[in-house]
C-alpha cells in the first residue's frame, strides 16, 4: 500500500481525522452537562436564598401602625369602653361588702393579694367587728390572726386598728364620702379612696391597680407607670359619669383576658381595638384555655357575688 509523506498510509490518515472530529464533539458534550448541573443546583438553591433575603427585610416584618391623632384615640378608647359594657353588663366590685365600712376594711386588705383570698378572710372579721368602734378594740395579736390568710397580716393590723380608731374619734364611727377625709385615714391612699367613693357613695372615681394600670398603656391610653399620672390621664378621655363603671370594666377584662404574662389575644372580643394585639396567645383555641373566671367556666371571686353574675360563686376558706 502506498504511504503519505509523512510515512502514513492513507488508511491510517483517514482513521485519524475521523477520529478527531468525533472526540471534538464528545469534548463539549460534558461542558454542556456541567453547565446543566450548575444551573439546576442555582435553581433548587433560589427558593432558599429569596426567603433568607426576606426573612431579613423590613418587608418581612408586620407593618408599623400609623400614628394615630389624639382624636382618634379619644374615639378609639370610648368605643372599648362601650364594647367592655356588652360584654361584662355584669361588672362589679369583686369584694364582698354589705356597708362602706366593711368595703373601707375590704379594699384595704386587698393590698398584695387577691379579691378572693380578701372575700375568704373577711366573714370571720366582719362578724366579731362589725363597727369600727368594735375593730379599734381589738386586740392586735388576735386581729393578726383573723386576717393572717390575706397576708402582710402585721402591716395590715397596724393600719386597720389605726383608721378604725381614727373612723370612731374623728368621723362618729362613721367612713367619710369625701376623697381628702378618706386619704387622711391610716393605710388608705387615693386607690382605696376612690373604691370606696365609687362603689358606697357613688362618687365616680377612677380605681388604679395593676390590672387598670396595665390595659390604659396597652391600649394605648397611657404611657405612664405612676397610678396617680395614669388616672389623670384617663379622666381626660372619659366623661367623669363613666369613671366608675369603666374602671369596673377594664379591672374585670384584665383578669379574665387581657392576663399580664400571658394575654389571650385570640380569644379577645376588642381585638380589632387593640394595639397591643399580638402581645400574647393568637390562636383561638389556645388562647380560650387561658380565660379566668367566668370567662372560662371556673368560680368568681366573690362568696356572696350580685344576683346577675354568670359565674359561680367562689368557695369558702375552709372549702379551699
Amino acid at each position: 500500500m502506498g504511504k503519505t509523506a509523512a510515512g502514513e498510509t492513507a488508511a491510517q490518515a483517514s482513521a485519524k481525522t475521523s477520529a478527531k472530529a468525533p472526540a471534538g464533539k464528545k469534548a463539549a458534550a460534558p461542558k454542556k452537562a456541567a453547565a446543566k448541573r450548575t444551573a439546576a443546583k442555582t435553581t433548587a438553591a433560589a427558593p432558599k436564598a429569596v426567603k433568607a433575603a426576606a426573612a431579613k427585610t423590613p418587608a418581612a416584618k408586620a407593618p408599623a401602625r400609623k400614628p394615630e391623632s389624639r382624636a382618634a384615640m379619644i374615639r378609639r378608647a370610648r368605643r372599648i369602653n362601650r364594647e367592655l359594657a356588652e360584654v361584662y353588663p355584669y361588672a362589679h366590685p369583686e369584694l364582698d361588702f354589705t356597708n362602706p365600712f366593711e368595703l373601707l376594711v375590704a379594699t384595704v386588705l386587698s393590698a398584695q393579694t387577691t379579691d378572693l383570698r380578701v372575700n375568704q378572710t373577711t366573714p370571720a372579721l366582719f362578724a366579731l367587728c362589725p363597727t369600727p368602734e368594735d375593730m379599734a378594740a381589738m386586740d392586735p395579736e388576735r386581729l393578726e390572726e383573723l386576717i393572717r390568710p390575706a397576708g402582710f397580716f402585721r402591716a395590715k393590723t397596724k393600719s386597720l386598728l389605726g383608721l378604725s380608731a381614727a373612723l370612731r374619734d374623728r368621723f362618729g364611727g362613721e367612713v367619710p364620702g369625701r376623697l381628702e377625709d378618706l386619704v387622711s385615714l391610716p393605710g388608705v391612699g387615693r386607690k382605696t379612696a376612690n373604691v370606696v367613693l365609687g362603689n358606697a357613695f357613688g362618687v365616680p372615681g377612677i380605681t388604679v391597680d395593676t390590672h387598670f394600670g396595665r390595659l390604659a398603656r396597652r391600649f394605648g391610653w397611657t404611657t405612664q407607670e405612676d397610678p396617680e399620672k395614669v388616672e389623670a390621664d384617663v379622666a381626660e378621655i372619659f366623661p367623669k359619669s363613666e369613671w366608675t363603671m369603666l374602671s369596673h370594666r377594664v379591672v374585670f377584662h384584665g383578669r379574665r383576658v387581657c392576663h399580664s404574662r400571658k394575654p389571650a389575644c385570640g380569644a379577645c372580643p376588642i381585638a380589632p381595638l387593640c394595639p397591643s394585639y399580638g402581645e400574647g396567645e393568637t390562636d383561638p383555641e389556645k388562647a380560650k384555655k387561658l380565660l379566668k373566671y367566668e370567662m372560662g367556666g371556673q368560680p368568681g371571686q366573690r362568696l356572696r357575688p350580685p344576683a346577675d353574675y354568670p359565674g359561680r360563686p367562689a368557695a369558702p376558706l375552709a372549702a379551699r
